[in-house]
């Protein structure tokens, strides 16, 4: 780059003032200015919109190795689902015939039992704050019991 040094740039003033004169001096300084802001405009523009295409073409490439990527998982689920249609089916063929392969699986394969109502698992997903504020009893006692409990003590 071109170094130029307080010398150099009293030189260059000097010479300017000779040259162009003392009233046209400031005017022409003026629009040199205004012309070397534009041209730094212009650089700093550029510089901006060569860092947007490098920016872009990495998110391109981005872009296509998630594409990538995607398209190979899907495709390793798609063949292992395949794989898991082939079995169950195998498995479904078997337990249909009565096979001795078929019987084994089944075997293997508890039969589906509907869970019910438990009330035991209803009443215990009650949090204990709640149950006591809204006076849900949670000890179960015999009516003896009850009446023991609360019973007045005798003075002895």
């Amino acid at each position: 780059m071109i170094d130029i040094g307080l010398s150099k740039m009293a030189l260059i003033g000097a010479v300017a003032l000779i040259v162009i004169g003392p009233e046209k001096l400031p005017r022409v300084a003026r629009t040199v200015g205004t012309l070397l802001g534009k041209a730094q405009r212009y650089v700093a523009d550029v510089k901006a919109e060569v860092n947007r295409s490098m920016e872009l073409d990495e998110l391109k490439k981005m872009k296509d190795t998630v594409e990538s990527a995607a398209r190979d998982v899907q495709t390793s689920i798609q063949t292992s689902a395949s794989e898991f249609e082939k079995d169950w089916a195998a498995l479904d063929a078997g337990a249909d015939t009565g096979s001795a392969a078929g019987a084994e699986q089944a075997a293997v394969v508890p039969a589906y039992k509907h869970p019910g109502k438990n009330w035991r698992l209803k009443r215990g997903a009650t949090p204990q704050w709640y149950k006591a504020q809204s006076g849900v009893r949670t000890k179960a006692q015999s009516g003896a019991a009850r009446v023991a409990r609360f019973r007045p003590q005798k003075f002895q």
